[in-house]
């Protein structure tokens, strides 16, 4: 695991260069809390190779207004997909249904222990 590396997104989650030119990576809890992010944002069937990863957001949300507690515990089984992950506690702290945005935060912690909080 400790050679594990990431692309590094940039704000706009997209991939940019380091200063030396090459495509900007990440390793450590960064890389982590990127994951865990990024598999948040990924719909099920999306991943060509890992089909069964990522959040049912058709199943879940989309369409429909889905029960709290429902998003909450598949965002919490989802992040702990995450290799590294050993567990994950999903806060959410707004929802607006007219812009049908949802926001919170994940505060996961690490095989070894390390805490990390990832904004959703």
């Amino acid at each position: 695991m400790a050679n594990k590396r990431s692309l590094h997104l940039n704000d706009d989650w997209d991939i940019h260069l380091s200063s030396s030119g090459d495509i900007a990576t990440t390793a450590g809890p960064y890389c982590d809390a990127q994951n865990v992010a990024n598999i948040i944002r990924l719909f099920t069937f999306d991943a060509f190779l890992a089909q069964n990863r990522g959040v049912p957001h058709f199943a879940l949300d989309l369409g429909k207004k889905p029960a709290l507690s429902q998003v909450r515990a598949v965002y919490r089984k989802t992040a702990k997909q995450v290799e590294n992950i050993a567990d994950a506690r999903v806060e959410l702290t707004g929802v607006d249904a007219d812009t049908r945005t949802l926001r919170g935060v994940i505060f996961v912690q690490t095989e070894s222990g390390e805490n990390l909080t990832v904004e959703i």
